[in-house]
């Protein structure tokens, strides 16, 4: 909506009320319609919408506040400015709290009242604004949006539903790339916290000491360049949800601040001395498995058991190969949208290709993939030109490396993957951000794999 165009509705029983301010809103550019009074008011809200109502308190019959407690039945989001006498500020002062935007006084300027309405006008701008992208955001993280039909995904789809409305701690599980936070927003953006704020903690890339100053926060003086008080991701999410993204990276000093947060709500900032109350949903996510971290002493048992009340297990691509042809479909639709393309699909073999690949870095990689494929597509359909070379030449290579030793399939995926990965680190002279390029991946789940296959510097 221009403001500039908005419709106001004039409610007043003073014809010259009527003229002079019906022709200075105009000359504005303002559209008016003019009520004498309460009755023909209320008739015209039935039939129409407008953008501001400019309403007299002081009217013969139907005075001013019985007009607008109707109106906010009507219209419960209708932005109305008051018009009042000095005499019944304490009136306009009642309708602010029955949901007036604002009031102003007779005689009043006319570049004071243009002012205020067009400061209310842009209120309501931002607010329409707000629940828009508010709507844009909980489609784009809707449930619809976590694509799969397989019986894995169903049985994931059925634990975030339970859980979103809830209060409780999730402990989301699951591969590099499988969706670990678009789960989480999904549960948080469904839940009764979705305006208050959704914070991630990337807890695996600061030091333990940096981390502690970023979620807690710290005074003036706490450490060295401390030179301000600052507040933390704690009190950043207070009534919302924070979330930590690979949480198996926490020190165990941090492990056990965390946990007094979780047990008492409330924590101390770095060098404080206040307590700070906080009102913040946890969801964490890791590809670990913390069982094992906790044998090894590396995780809490104590805070294992504070995490784990509701579990989501997100399945790897190569559990639900069955979902890969949705997926196609979505990503190819997104990407479009985002190149102004055309692509209708991929061709038969090419589909057969990503079918019979086993996805390492999940759906991830798989959007990586078609992200690349329908930006290089030339025709409307994707062939095997636009696929990256490591999926062209997986087939031929794996079976001619195939002797009578083994068959076992995650060994000879995991050779395949790392001899793959090792080439292409060479190609690019040990530079990961262009090994990435070459195989098609990110940095991060090429980093993730490398970790994962035990490839060192020294093997390039």
């Amino acid at each position: 909506m221009n403001d500039n165009n908005a419709m106001i509705h004039l409610i007043d029983d003073e014809p010259i009320i009527h003229d002079v301010l019906g022709q200075l809103l105009e000359s504005e550019g303002f559209k008016v319609e003019i009520s004498a009074s309460g009755e023909e008011a209320l008739k015209k809200f039935e039939e129409q919408k407008f953008d501001l109502t400019l309403l007299d308190l002081l009217m013969p019959g139907m005075d001013g506040l019985e007009v607008l407690k109707q109106v906010r039945k009507i219209d419960p989001e209708a932005l109305v400015i008051i018009i009042t006498a000095y005499a019944s500020v304490e009136s306009a002062l009642t309708a602010i709290k029955m949901g007036a935007y604002d009031y102003i006084q007779k005689p009043f300027k006319n570049d004071e009242l243009l002012m205020t309405i067009k400061r209310a006008l842009e209120h309501r701008r931002l607010h329409e604004e707000n629940i828009r992208l508010r709507h844009e955001l909980k489609k784009k993280f809707s449930f619809e949006n976590i694509i799969g039909k397989s019986q894995a995904m169903m049985n994931v789809f059925e634990l975030i539903k339970a859980a979103a409305p809830t209060r409780s701690t999730i402990l989301i599980q699951g591969e590099s790339g499988t969706g670990k936070e678009l789960v989480a927003r999904a549960i948080h953006l469904n839940s009764d916290r979705a305006r208050h704020p959704f914070v991630v903690v990337n807890s695996g890339s600061l030091p333990p000491d940096l981390l502690e100053s970023h979620l807690f926060g710290h005074v003036k003086g706490a450490f060295t360049g401390a030179v301000t008080d600052k507040k933390g991701l704690f009190e950043a999410a207070d009534r919302g949800t924070i979330f930590f993204d690979e949480i198996s990276s926490i020190s165990l000093e941090t492990q056990v601040k965390l946990l007094r947060v979780m047990q008492d709500k409330e924590f101390m900032r770095l060098g404080g001395t206040r307590t700070i109350k906080v009102d913040v949903r946890i969801i964490a996510a890791t590809n670990t498995d913390l069982e094992e971290l906790i044998e090894q002493k590396a995780f809490r048992k104590d805070l294992f058991y504070r995490l784990n009340v509701i579990k989501i297990e997100l399945p790897p691509l190569r559990a639900r190969k069955e979902d890969i042809p949705l997926l196609v479909k979505h990503f190819i639709e997104l990407y479009n949208a985002e190149n102004q393309k055309q692509v209708e699909g991929v061709s038969e073999d090419v589909m057969e290709i990503l079918m019979d690949y086993d996805w390492p870095g999940n759906v991830r990689e798989l959007e990586n993939v078609l992200e690349r494929a329908v930006v290089l597509c030339k025709s409307r359909v994707i062939t095997r030109e636009a696929l990256p070379p490591f999926l062209l030449s997986g087939k031929k290579i794996m079976f001619e490396e195939l002797d009578n030793a083994s068959l076992d399939l995650k060994e000879k995926t995991a050779e395949f993957q790392k001899k793959l990965i090792l080439t292409a680190l060479e190609k690019s002279g040990g530079v990961q951000k262009k090994a990435a390029e070459l195989l098609g991946l990110k940095p991060t789940t090429l980093n993730e794999m490398i970790k994962r296959l035990k490839i060192s510097d020294r093997m390039v």
